[in-house]
């Protein structure tokens, strides 16, 4: 895959850019902020973005407005956002829209090697990748809107809100396939979305209502 990398702490960025080339990626551009990073993705067109949410010149949510211009501008593009925590606020507002190749892992998530390419691959093919801990915080907002849900549906809720596939739900759950459908379709009936078009509705299963 071809990549672009945003990251101020030039440690990370030199780290995870020989990592990626040790793998067989090729990293077209590695850059220190958000305004370089918008003009890159420009200048490329790479299959996937990572960035970090802070970096100058505030060092507040930089990186997340220019995932968001860049998800606007250049939606063939998958973005991987890093932060150093759970910032629910940036989390809804890059994932309440079109899902297909978005992912959203704590730092702490890339030193873990496997974890962080599994992602990366994921968002570059189109999928999803939520950290789990992420993915904690979000269902305790939900609790009142998730509240009819079986323990069972909780259980998919969760795995499939981290990206995970059906086949992939069915081995760590150790069920079948065909009882994962039933129960992300009753997910999805229960929390309104049988009838979604546009979106995924297996991302929105986990954060309609967060932004409200």
């Amino acid at each position: 895959m071809r990549v672009i990398l945003a990251e101020d702490s030039t440690l990370l960025r030199e780290g995870l850019v020989r990592l990626l080339v040790e793998e067989g990626h090729e990293v077209v551009a590695a850059v220190g902020d958000a305004k370089t990073l918008v003009h890159a993705v420009a200048a490329h067109q790479p299959d996937v973005v990572v960035t970090d949410v802070r970096m100058p010149p505030t060092n507040t949510d930089e990186g997340l407005h220019a995932a968001l211009e860049i998800r606007r501008r250049w939606p063939g593009v998958g973005v991987l956002v890093l932060s150093q925590y759970v910032e629910q606020r940036y989390a809804v507002d890059l994932l309440t829209g079109p899902s297909d190749g978005v992912g959203y892992l704590l730092k702490d998530r890339v030193v873990r090697v496997d974890e962080f390419l599994d992602a990366l691959h994921r968002v570059g093919d189109g999928g999803a990748a939520f950290d789990p801990e992420v993915v904690r915080r979000l269902l305790s907002r939900t609790t009142r809107e998730i509240g009819g849900l079986t323990p069972r549906e909780r259980d998919v809720l969760s795995a499939m809100a981290e990206g995970c596939t059906n086949a992939t739900i069915a081995a760590r759950l150790h069920i079948s396939r065909s009882a994962v459908e039933k129960h992300v379709n009753g997910v999805f009936e229960k929390l309104g979305l049988s009838a979604v078009d546009g979106y995924s509705r297996r991302v929105l299963a986990v954060l309609r209502y967060l932004g409200s």
